[in-house]
């Protein structure tokens, strides 16, 4: 008789392939080192020859993190990028996110994807103000944080001053792991707290390749007398004392981050950092739809779109819909059902992206992320499903705070600078606001400056249509409802306009308008937009 061969069932492969993926994004304040470090674990994940080029498929061509064009004029990240390599098995879903704080909307976004962060700090300067707002975020998302204290092999702060910064700045409780050897400037490697191992770091040109490693044991250090070793390892002995230790089901349920030192441009202690991300960040889990219900991984396959982005290949013009998978086994050309309009929506151009690269796939499992290419009718927040209907939370939008009035300079390129409009409304890249009662020139808003460069440079680059932008008077903007918006007609300081997924939004030229009118007419319905 022929062996039997048992296959195991769909559910089971499905929760077995969502074990071995590890979703997490960046997080920082520019110039913190969040990129370089970004491109140290593509070189540790073997996903790049040398640091600084990501080799393409095929050797087509070189791509980055940072693949727009502003991005690598200015030496900052503005878009939010996606890429997958695999390390020790295990698929990783590596997130980068904007470095800018004008770009906190798309941070949040991206954040509504992962399943973890890592916060880089520049061991200089610590918790900065953009390093604050996105931890908040994270929070409010309930997403579990490691901390990387990121340049000491630059002049910098004590270390136990920065772990006192984020536990009274941060209210999160700092368990470091891996403990410097050497002062900031100096640095000689790192102590594993987890079983006393000292790593010697060797340097590499420029940090191109992986840093040499040398395991010192306790007794070898002792011996060697290592004046640097023995303050460090006092220092991780206070650090036990004050129980100061690694509990996973505590950073899970976000009480305390994992801390980890190290350089990105050295690649000192990028190894050990990558490998705790496969040891203990959070694999996929059920996800909570918009009723309160939990939809299981092995559950038809489902997912929701996090963002969109058009121009990615500037010889191909389209747009890319990013998709994370929730629960079930995604196959290309699979029909699914678009949750919002109930219509159903075919598959059959879907990649696995990487920078601005991407190469077609037939599957995906939960906590992958699915590029979607030419999906018209999508929009950031919407479901997709398969035979079992769900539909999880939408992505709020953040309060805009700038106001700027939007028209073509060349108004024979009138088409190119609506169909430019549209498409960054779609992206997120800005809130277009049109006035119900007929003004045909759009009102932009931002929380930042730099997305009005963005618009302008990409709407001129990408779709040949230069703009002007004249400042708006608006200051404060609230959600309004109809009876509202007809009752604040006339109201001095005050406009209500509409966004183009039926919200109104009633802005006010100053807070002072805002509070004068909610002074006077309390029922009227002024609601904050809140992310």
């Amino acid at each position: 008789m022929p062996p039997i061969t048992l296959t195991a069932p769909a559910g089971g492969r499905i929760t077995d392939e969502a074990s071995r993926r590890r979703t997490f994004a960046i997080i920082s304040h520019p110039d913190a080192g969040k990129t370089t470090l970004t491109e140290k674990f593509l070189l540790y994940g073997g996903a790049v020859a040398e640091a600084g080029a990501v080799q393409a498929r095929q050797g087509r061509r070189k791509t980055s993190s940072d693949w727009m064009a502003m991005e690598k004029q200015r030496g900052i990240s503005i878009s939010s990028t996606v890429l997958q390599f695999t390390y020790r098995d295990r698929v990783i879903n590596l997130l980068d996110t904007p470095g800018h704080r004008d770009f906190s909307e798309d941070t949040y976004r991206v954040l509504a994807a992962a399943d973890a962060a890592i916060m880089v700090l520049d061991v200089a300067k610590g918790i900065e103000p953009q390093t604050l707002k996105l931890f908040e975020v994270c929070r409010a998302r309930n997403v579990p944080i490691m901390t990387f204290l990121n340049k000491y092999d630059r002049p910098g702060r004590d270390p136990l001053e920065l772990l006192d910064e984020i536990e009274s700045k941060l209210d999160l409780r700092p368990t470091p792991v891996t403990w410097p050897v050497g002062i900031p400037g100096d640095f000689r490697g790192v102590i594993d707290r987890r079983d006393d191992q000292f790593y010697r770091f060797t340097r590499t040109a420029r940090g191109a390749t992986a840093a040499g490693e040398e395991m010192v044991s306790v007794e070898r250090a002792v011996e060697e007398a290592d004046p640097d070793w023995k303050q460090a390892h006092e220092e991780c002995e206070l650090l036990a004392e004050v129980g100061a230790e690694l509990d996973v089901d505590s950073f899970l349920a976000g009480r305390t981050t994992p801390v980890f030192v190290g350089s990105a441009l050295t690649n000192f202690g990028v190894r050990l950092l990558l490998d705790a991300i496969v040891d203990f960040a959070p694999t996929p889990t059920t996800r909570v739809d918009s009723d309160g219900r939990e939809r299981p991984l092995a559950s038809p396959m489902s997912g929701f779109v996090f963002k969109i982005q058009a121009n990615m290949d500037p010889a191909h013009r389209d747009h890319v819909a990013f998709v994370r998978v929730c629960s079930g086994r995604f196959e290309r050309g699979m029909t699914l059902v678009h949750g919002p309009s109930g219509r159903p929506f075919s598959t059959k151009y879907a990649a696995s992206v990487f920078g601005s690269d991407r190469e077609t796939i037939d599957e995906a499992y939960p906590g992958d992320v699915i590029g979607l290419v030419n999906a018209s009718g999508l929009s950031i927040g919407d479901t997709l499903y398969d035979s079992e209907p769900v539909a999880f939370p939408g992505i709020p939008t953040f309060a805009p705070e700038l106001f700027v009035r939007a028209r073509a300079l060349d108004t024979g390129r009138h088409k190119q600078f609506r169909r430019g409009l549209e498409q960054m409304e779609t992206e997120g890249v800005v809130q277009v606001l049109r006035d119900p009662a007929g003004d045909p020139i759009p009102v932009l808003a931002a929380v930042g400056q730099m997305q009005f460069e963005v618009f302008s440079h990409r709407l001129e680059h990408e779709f040949g249509a230069a703009v002007e932008l004249s400042p708006a008077p608006y200051r404060v903007a609230r959600r309004t409802d109809e009876q509202t918006a007809a009752r604040l007609s006339g109201v001095l300081g005050a406009t209500v306009l509409e966004r183009s997924d039926g919200t109104l939004l009633a802005l006010f030229e100053s807070p002072f308008w805002l509070e004068r009118v909610k002074s006077d007419h309390p029922d009227w319905f002024l609601e904050p937009i809140l992310a």
